[in-house]
């Protein structure tokens, strides 16, 4: 959606509203399409003494699964945002502080996307407390424990298990290792 500003520019005091839906049901995110219902949005522009200001709040639900568990879920999600918008960039450090609208015509569709895929998480959990899966039989542990053994072996370390198994088993070879220097079998 396009909205001409170009009299909110030119007149200090002046205030625009707004209230737009917008369609993400095509945005992938997540490997997913989480948006299935439209995202709402409302907001204000106003220009105080020729600094121009806008202000709105988006609400959302999200279809996501949980990176920890695999669980699909639904989360609803408000946010609020704010730019200051101007006609021309004084240099290139200004393009992060500041929203260009050149002729007075900002792309606000394309800015509540861009604020709205920003603000998410990169890891997204169904709650904080989330206990993930079993890491040997792949058990929801939300929804209750396993019976798998908890006492887990490092794999490098998997060798000197072995060691220390058959020195147990063969106690004649365990004798010999804490006795000390018996290296080889010359006999003198």
């Amino acid at each position: 959606m396009k909205m001409n500003l170009k009299q909110l520019f030119d007149l200090a005091g002046e205030k625009k509203s707004f209230s737009e839906n917008f369609d993400y049901s095509r945005e992938e995110l997540y490997g997913r399409y989480p948006f299935q219902s439209p995202v709402a949005c409302s907001g204000e522009i106003e220009n105080r003494a020729g600094v121009v200001r806008l202000v709105f709040c988006v609400k959302f639900s999200l279809n996501l699964v949980c990176d920890r568990c695999l669980e699909p879920f639904e989360r609803e999600e408000a946010m609020t945002f704010s730019h200051t918008l101007v006609q021309q960039l004084e240099s290139d450090a200004d393009e992060e502080e500041y929203v260009l609208c050149p002729g007075g015509e900002l792309d606000l569709d394309e800015l509540v996307r861009t604020d709205v895929l920003l603000a998410l998480p990169t890891k997204v959990l169904c709650s904080e407390d989330c206990k993930g899966l079993c890491e040997q039989c792949g058990q929801n542990l939300n929804f209750g424990s396993c019976k798998c053994e908890k006492k887990q072996i490092d794999p490098r370390l998997s060798v000197l298990s072995q060691l220390l198994e058959s020195m147990e088993e063969d106690p004649e070879s365990s004798e010999i290792c804490e006795g000390g220097a018996n290296h080889g079998s010359t006999e003198e």
